[in-house]
């Protein structure tokens, strides 16, 4: 059964609710002094890594930059994500204790259509993906017919949630554009189980 909240917020916006997930999108989750603030922070303060990955017989750079913090075993996350969990926490009722950031430097920056690791989350938890900085589109696109296709703009401040389910029956991604962006920070917000220490951290959107 997913954890998620019975009755949307005034300010959520419900786009998807049935059988296959939920998605709930809402704007202006921050004040634009706080995103200003938070993103001035975590641009400079996040121990950003490049990661390679495997692809066409050849090693190539993932398209952004990114960064893991898990909240509950005393990693050392800066204050804003202390502060962002904490909200999203009492937004959402759901005791998230891991964050995965993305660092999108321009419109060549992007994650491809994918669906989170199941063995990686808590199963019937949703993941909440605050947004710092330039919006950017969102494609949330269904794997079975009906062949249901989402496109969100993720604008700074924003909260969008979606819920376990629709990691079984979603892709999401963020394509590249051509249009002129600014830079964007993603803070996704999960309930992870209790790690590995022999385990390397994991990234995520």
């Amino acid at each position: 059964m997913s954890q998620m909240p019975l009755f949307a917020s005034p300010s959520e916006t419900v786009l998807v609710d049935d059988e296959r997930g939920r998605v709930a999108y809402t704007p202006g989750f921050l004040s634009a002094d706080v995103v200003q603030a938070w993103f001035a922070e975590l641009r400079e303060s996040v121990p950003w890594k490049t990661q390679r990955r495997r692809m066409y017989d050849r090693d190539v750079d993932v398209p952004r930059l990114q960064a893991h913090f898990r909240l509950d075993q005393g990693d050392d996350a800066p204050d804003a994500i202390r502060v962002a969990a904490g909200k999203a926490v009492a937004f959402t009722g759901v005791p998230f204790n891991s964050v995965g950031l993305n660092f999108y430097r321009d419109g060549r920056d992007s994650v491809a259509p994918h669906s989170d690791h199941l063995d990686e989350i808590v199963e019937g938890f949703p993941i909440a993906l605050l947004s710092l900085g330039a919006t950017r589109r969102m494609t949330i696109r269904a794997k079975e017919p009906p062949r249901r296709v989402l496109q969100i703009d993720l604008t700074g401040g924003s909260l969008m949630v979606m819920s376990y389910e629709t990691q079984l029956h979603y892709t999401h991604g963020i394509p590249k554009t051509r249009e002129s962006v600014g830079a964007r920070i993603s803070l996704a917000f999960r309930v992870k189980p209790a790690r590995d220490p022999a385990a390397e951290a994991s990234f995520y959107r």
